[in-house]
């Protein structure tokens, strides 16, 4: 297999899914050119049985998601939303990143899980696992049409983002932030502007980021910085500074996520790693490792999300001691949004009779 590096992508790799059962064969001559080639990107509709997803892991704020989009042109290479292309039978390298499916039919299967009989309203997360304001947002607009919703319903909403095209839709996010609805996780992971571009080669810069902070904490919405992943001999040694930044940008709390590799990710950031930085691939995987309790990645709940031993327990102290210094909240679970407002869809018209 060719590691190459294409400009404006992650992945250097294409590697097959883990549930590949044919791979596709390419002769000689193609797989030379397809490897020279950036490849474009393929934006396609996605028809959706239910919108809402749920989960029990003790480690996330929420028990309830929606994701717009599935793949993310971001290109971010240590993504763990990467294993989700496996079920389309699609590389999770540069197919992620390049084949990029979205829900039109997302708002109609929300307003349909809100009318069943039983529905209990509790805040809903957007962009747990691919960033639902990408570069296909501001076609698509699946996004606002969702917010649209939870404004119009009172319903509460949390969002995760890199993406600096929320500014957008400030509009929805100001009234919903005035009804206590929702709020919003800016995710930054490094101030290096060489590092960023070959680590998160499609995410807005770390500056603009932060100008958006500072405008949704303007219009009043709770914002909070998300030091995500952090990457042993990488981008280890910014904690203090993306924090400072972030507090004088408007951020209230805080929280960071150690490097996570599941399944296919693992090979696909090791690929990266060795592409772009040959001379210290062995440190950062040794220092990840020992955080993994000698594996490349622990899933264990209560683990994953940290890491482990005494070189994850330092950059424990080190985030929350930055946090008091700069007046962040350090790791609390989720900004209190008030689900008391709720009013289902078909709830007027029931009225009428």
């Amino acid at each position: 297999m060719t590691l190459r590096h294409r400009k404006g992508r992650g992945a250097v790799s294409d590697r097959e899914g883990r549930f590949t059962a044919r791979p596709v064969e390419f002769d000689a001559g193609e797989a030379h050119e397809r490897s020279l080639s950036a490849p474009d990107t393929e934006l396609r509709a996605m028809r959706s049985r239910r919108i809402i997803a749920s989960n029990s892991s003790p480690d996330v704020p929420f028990d309830r998601s929606i994701n717009p989009y599935q793949g993310c042109e971001h290109g971010c290479v240590y993504c763990y939303a990467r294993p989700s292309h496996s079920y389309l039978d699609l590389s999770p390298g540069l197919d992620f990143e390049t084949r990029i499916f979205y829900k039109p039919d997302a708002a109609a299967r929300l307003v349909e899980a809100w009318e069943k009989p039983g529905y209990e309203c509790e805040p809903i997360a957007i962009g747990a696992n691919t960033d639902p304001y990408q570069p296909a947002e501001r076609t698509t607009r699946v996004t606002r049409e969702l917010l649209e919703l939870f404004l119009e319903h009172s319903h509460p909403v949390s969002i995760i983002t890199k993406g600096t095209l929320i500014t957008r839709d400030l509009d929805l996010l100001g009234e919903l932030a005035r009804r206590r609805l929702c709020s919003v996780a800016i995710s930054l992971p490094t101030m290096k502007r060489d590092l960023k571009r070959i680590m998160e080669p499609r995410v807005p810069s770390a500056e603009a980021r932060l100008r958006a902070m500072e405008q949704l904490a303007a219009a009043g919405v709770p914002v909070s910085v998300l030091v995500a992943p952090v990457i042993p001999a990488l981008n280890d040694d910014e904690i203090e500074r993306v924090l400072e930044a972030a507090a004088n940008a408007g951020a209230g709390d805080a929280a960071y996520i150690f490097l996570r590799l599941p399944h296919e990710v693992r090979d696909i950031f090791k690929d990266w790693l060795h592409t772009h930085f040959p001379d210290r691939a062995a440190r950062v995987m040794g220092l990840v490792r020992e955080a993994g309790g000698g594996r490349d990645y622990d899933n264990r709940f209560g683990i994953r999300q940290t890491g482990r031993g005494p070189y994850a327990d330092l950059l424990g102290k080190r985030f929350r001691a930055a946090c008091r210094r700069f007046g962040l909240e350090a790791d609390r679970q989720e900004t209190a949004l008030d689900c008391s407002r709720f009013d289902p869809p078909g709830q007027q018209q029931l009225g009428l009779f």
